[in-house]
């Protein structure tokens, strides 16, 4: 028992939104961590399988992150084979970040599933560190916001919460075998999230739809990589059609208590300054 309780959880993504805050979750509780991305020594690249094999040599369970999603052609064929070399490593216990509501992500949980491994998967959504920590922060710091029209509501989930929830899974072998689909405390559309920070920073952060059309030739302006356009064209598409228009408690079920609400997580990020205007 003293070996496996030694031997280091691996994290890949370590260095990502959710990634980051499950290693400083481990850290606290005194566990071995090692963290794993394309910088690190030995790195670790999903396009490059003859990086995957020392990365996992001795360690006791895996947090598995793809980036930059399960939507893209290939993430489930690559987890299928991180997993199998996983368990032919020897590890067993594996906790999958999955989409909520998008197909892809559900064939790669079925790998887990089928694959004889201790697992737990937490399905997600829409974070909402997107406006912080990721492409919509641009936008907000502009004080501009500008996305492809959306009708749609979103349960956007804090990425602590899910951090909380996955180390619960890591740790507590109550949680094998379960899947845990994670929200926020309740439905908004974009614009009320925009509005909620705009409430939170004290100033005034526009909201502008435009067409699905117009807001691809916007990406395109940015000369961002074919497939990041492809993947956020059919995350606003395809993913916001509606399909996770509705909450679940897989955050309460794990952790016992209700998750963190968006003005919350609002009013903690203008307050550490991160949404403050450059002087």
């Amino acid at each position: 028992m003293k070996d496996v309780i030694e031997s280091p959880v691996l994290v890949l993504g370590g260095k990502g939104k959710t990634g980051r805050r499950v290693v400083e979750r481990l850290k606290a509780r005194g566990r071995h961590v090692r963290i794993a991305s394309r910088s690190t020594i030995p790195s670790f690249d999903w396009n490059d399988n003859e990086t995957w094999s020392e990365i996992l040599q001795g360690v006791s369970s895996v947090y598995i992150t793809y980036q930059p999603d399960l939507a893209v052609p290939g993430a489930v064929e690559a987890i299928k084979h991180f997993v199998e070399l996983a368990l032919a490593t020897g590890v067993r216990r594996l906790v999958l970040l999955s989409g909520r509501g998008e197909e892809e992500a559900q064939r790669a949980e079925k790998v887990l599933q089928s694959s004889g491994a201790d697992w737990t998967i937490v399905r997600a959504g829409w974070f909402s560190q997107n406006f912080s920590e990721s492409f919509l922060m641009d936008g907000v710091l502009a004080g501009h916001v500008v996305l492809p029209a959306i009708s749609t509501k979103e349960p956007f989930v804090d990425a602590d919460d899910i951090a909380d929830v996955v180390v619960e899974a890591l740790e507590d072998d109550r949680h094998i075998g379960q899947l845990y689909e994670v929200t926020g405390s309740h439905l908004m559309t974009f614009a009320d999230a925009v509005n909620e920070i705009s409430v939170a920073c004290g100033r005034n952060i526009q909201f502008t739809e435009v067409s699905h059309e117009e807001y691809k030739k916007l990406l395109e302006a940015e000369h961002l990589p074919a497939d990041i356009i492809w993947l956020t064209m059919y995350l606003f598409t395809t993913v916001l059609d509606g399909r996770n228009q509705h909450l679940n408690d897989g955050i309460e079920e794990v952790l016992g208590r209700p998750p963190k609400d968006f003005t919350v997580y609002a009013q903690e990020v203008a307050q550490s300054g991160a949404w403050a205007m450059a002087s």
